[in-house]
């Protein structure tokens, strides 16, 4: 033990270093408690009736409970690895992981989880990915202007700085989507090009959200703007994967699930962009156990129809219209759900992407006129939708006019009732 503080300057420290339990919030809920988005509400939290959850009185929480496990916002894997008093010590003493120089030093550590979030979660209005769809097409066609390459190239160096920056805060789930990230947007930036690199990101993506341990050092090199990947380099993999035993003690399985799900996707994509069909479609078959169970609201389905067009894609690539066929249309079927469940617009846009894979790959199988037919269809369809969009978004504007115009003489004839009755009042004094 050391010496006790004598001075007042001593003691003042020393109180302020000391806990006072009263002002602590409460501890996290047990893990086998953490469901996640998976639990479905009685009532929605977020207007529309896209979140409503089929054959269910239920919603979906539209991916919040999830993206609070992935960020741990709370730092709750942190407060149960060290305990409470330990946690919040270490707190207060800012010896908990986070970056110190740079812009960021100035920022806590919760404040760079919410940076975090931003680079992994945001989309800007003008994203080529905006959406819910994770359908892989290839994108690089040799006549891309500067704008648009320099717009991919950033977005590349946002997932780098989201990878340093998981790594940074030793957030483990943060890192392997940040790898999913780099994956999917290097193949939007370089295509077939980019497919080797984005290919090793998505693998130690995945290997982070397993059972066995992975190589901090080894994951750090993919933050480079150009990695060197060293042959000879030999794996010192001491970190426990996110299904690792140890782990789950900390965090729900969910989390590497959440994590495994995407990883495994984007792996498919990177396949594909390589022409490696038969492991793509193996890779994206290995999603669909791990989502067998989640809810059949508009959020999991597009997860679900994404990866029933990458197969059909694959088999379409590899020439097997007919295969192809059958998963585009379980994709189909998904949407039309949807519609008769009253979510119109993510059901339509499911009908619409699986008809558009379905007509290019007609047009691979040489059936010329049919892929024709089909596409006007949904280009007719989606013209309906645009203009349907855009009488529904007037009518609304000028109801809000209507009743702002109603509301504003409503309380100008108030304030002149008031005033007249204000000067009877005065002229009867």
């Amino acid at each position: 033990m050391g010496k006790k503080a004598k001075k007042a300057s001593g003691l003042a420290k020393a109180a302020n270093r000391k806990l006072d339990a009263s002002m602590l919030p409460p501890p996290p809920v047990p893990v086998e408690e953490e469901k996640g988005s998976a639990k479905i509400l009685d009532e929605p939290t977020i207007q529309g009736n896209g979140f409503k959850v089929l054959g269910t009185d239920g919603y979906d929480d539209g991916g919040v409970a999830d993206l609070s496990l992935l960020i741990d916002l709370e730092d709750n894997v942190q407060r149960r690895r060290r305990g409470e008093n330990e946690y919040f010590r270490a707190l207060q003493a800012d010896l908990l992981p986070r970056a110190t120089k740079g812009p960021m030093g100035k920022m806590s550590r919760r404040e760079q989880k919410v940076s975090l979030a931003q680079l992994l979660f945001s989309e800007a209005e003008d994203s080529e990915d905006k959406g819910p769809s994770e359908v892989y097409v290839e994108q690089i066609d040799g006549g891309e202007d500067k704008l648009t390459l320099k717009h991919r190239s950033e977005r590349v160096k946002q997932a780098r700085a989201a990878l340093r920056m998981s790594l940074m805060l030793r957030e483990a789930a943060c890192t392997s989507l940040s790898l999913s990230e780099l994956c999917k947007r290097k193949l939007t930036l370089s295509g077939k090009a980019g497919a080797e690199e984005a290919l090793r990101c998505a693998d130690k993506a995945i290997e982070i959200s397993g059972e066995t341990f992975w190589d901090g050092d080894d994951v750090a090199i993919e933050a480079d703007d150009e990695p060197v990947i060293d042959p000879k380099y030999e794996k010192n993999a001491t970190t426990p994967g996110l299904a690792n035993p140890s782990v789950l003690k900390l965090l729900p399985i969910r989390v590497s699930h959440l994590c495994k799900r995407s990883a495994l996707l984007q792996r498919g994509n990177a396949l594909a962009a390589q022409g490696k069909e038969d492991e793509a479609i193996k890779s994206y078959e290995s999603v669909f156990p791990l989502v067998e169970n989640e809810p059949r609201c508009a959020r999991i389905d597009w997860e679900r129809h994404s990866l029933y067009v990458n197969i059909g894609n694959s088999h379409s690539r590899k020439g097997d219209f007919a295969a192809a066929d059958e998963k585009y249309a379980i994709a189909e079927q998904l949407g039309k759900d949807h519609v008769d469940g009253g979510n119109v617009k993510d059901g339509k846009g499911m009908v619409s992407c699986a008809k558009r894979a379905r007509a290019f790959a007609l047009k691979r199988a040489g059936k010329i006129d049919d892929a024709k037919k089909l596409l006007k269809e949904v280009l007719d369809q989606q013209i309906a939708d645009n203009l349907e969009e855009e009488a529904q978004k007037k009518k609304e504007e000028e109801e809000a006019a209507a009743a702002k115009a109603a509301a504003e003489k409503e309380a100008s004839e108030k304030e002149e009732a008031q005033k007249k009755k204000e000067e009877e009042e005065a002229a009867a004094a």
